[in-house]
């Protein structure tokens, strides 16, 4: 379900795209500046080789193949099986699977969505969570449950910008690596991400659950799936710190936001890794297509297949969003990349449609409706996020419908795996 390469901002398109062509612009014109240093990046096809702690299944490049990936999901999951009363070899626990987009500050739309399903009373246990970009952001909370709901809410309603980044000079956009600092985020992730919720997320790992956050490898220009669960559970002394940056750095967009420098190893020699914002490749994802090879060769026996239900929170509308755009290069330049965003979005919301269909899954698929006429005038505005995660969280109260097909398809309820 990663399909085509994709691009996700978390800021309004016409303003990341605005000083985007404006850094372009300035940049061409200068030449000779000191600009951040770095390491030597990781050789050109030793992508594969570099290691963060060492771990022999800390993250997955599943553009270069899914068999460590497949072997990762098919063994946890068993073990996820057994821990729910399964005899070994057998799997007929039911699963629920949930993926969290990216969307900046509509991201408060998926966690009021949460918080109010917790309070309506059916919201499963995930066996599998996966997150990009500001869902990355809210993936833990999700993978641990309505015990984190207090967590979830904070970040989305009581969080000002102050709180996410730091506006550097205008200059930054020909001297530096970003238009502004992200290190107050990394602040916040710190904060809530502590020792306990460590020890969490580690336990259920263990108890056969997997949390799988998205990041972009700019220097091998290819998608990383971060495998926390195992990250945490490793014991390694750095373990907390490297989660943290996999979040912020899941939560980077290019440009807008500084890089996450990773430091790996190779051979016994250090490099460094520039990551950015998942969402360069895939605004949303949960499975690569071929791990369902062995389920579409039993449906078609007509063996019995464990039943699997899938929730994709969609952290954007999906109904086009008319403006009159100015005949200027920033205004068409504006509108364009916003346009490309959502075709992006909405792109990746038909595949894993189409790939859970074909697996006998059940899809089920949330977004902000039409009826939210809340406007974002400035970043990660406090009261539109309090506003549009009360929106999510009035209809996760009172019963989401969700729909089981992309809008544009059909309206047809949800059906379950």
């Amino acid at each position: 379900m990663f399909g085509e390469l994709r691009s996700e901002s978390q800021m309004p398109a016409n303003e990341l795209s605005r000083r985007f062509l404006l850094a372009t612009a300035a940049g061409a014109g200068v030449s000779g500046c000191a600009m951040p240093v770095r390491n030597p990046a990781v050789p050109r096809r030793l992508t594969l080789g570099a290691t963060v702690l060492g771990l022999p299944n800390e993250r997955f490049y599943p553009q270069q193949g899914v068999a460590p990936l497949e072997r990762e999901v098919m063994t946890t999951l068993e073990r996820g099986q057994i821990f729910r009363g399964a005899a070994p070899g057998v799997r007929n626990q039911k699963l629920n699977l949930l993926a969290v987009s990216g969307g900046g500050e509509d991201g408060a739309f998926g966690a009021g969505l949460l918080c109010g399903w917790s309070e309506e009373g059916t919201r499963p246990v995930f066996d599998l969570v996966t997150g990009v970009s500001t869902g990355a952001l809210t993936a833990p909370f999700a993978f641990l449950g309505p015990a984190y709901d207090h967590a979830l809410r904070d970040v989305y309603t009581n969080l000002s910008a102050s709180d996410i980044l730091r506006q550097r000079w205008f200059t930054a956009a020909i001297f530096d690596d970003a238009l502004a600092d992200n290190t107050p985020l990394l602040g916040t992730i710190t904060r809530h991400l502590n020792d306990a919720m460590l020890a969490d997320i580690a336990k259920a790992y263990r108890d056969g659950r997997l949390l799988l956050i998205g990041t972009t490898n700019l220097d091998a220009q290819v998608p990383v799936i971060w495998n926390i669960g195992a990250i945490a559970g490793s014991g390694h002394p750095m373990a907390a710190t490297v989660i943290r940056r996999i979040l912020l750095a899941s939560a980077a967009i290019p440009g807008a936001f500084a890089p996450v420098m990773f430091d790996v190893t190779l051979d016994g020699t250090g490099y460094q890794e520039m990551h950015v914002d998942g969402g360069a490749f895939a605004q949303a994802f949960l499975y690569p297509r071929s791990l369902s090879r062995d389920r579409r060769e039993r449906m078609r026996r007509g063996q019995p297949v464990v039943p699997i239900t899938a929730y994709v929170i969609r952290n954007a509308r999906l109904d086009p969003q008319w403006a009159t755009v100015n005949r200027r290069t920033m205004g068409i330049a504006g509108r364009a990349i916003s346009t490309m965003i959502a075709a992006s979005g909405f792109n990746d919301v038909l595949r894993i449609y189409d790939t859970s269909r074909q697996d006998g899954v059940g899809f089920n698929l949330a977004f902000i409706g039409p009826d939210f006429e809340g406007e974002l005038n400035s970043p990660f505005e406090q009261s539109y996020m309090r506003a549009l995660f009360a929106y999510g969280f009035e209809r996760g109260r009172a019963g989401y419908p969700w729909s089981g097909a992309p809008p544009s398809l059909t309206d047809t309820p949800a059906t379950a795996g």
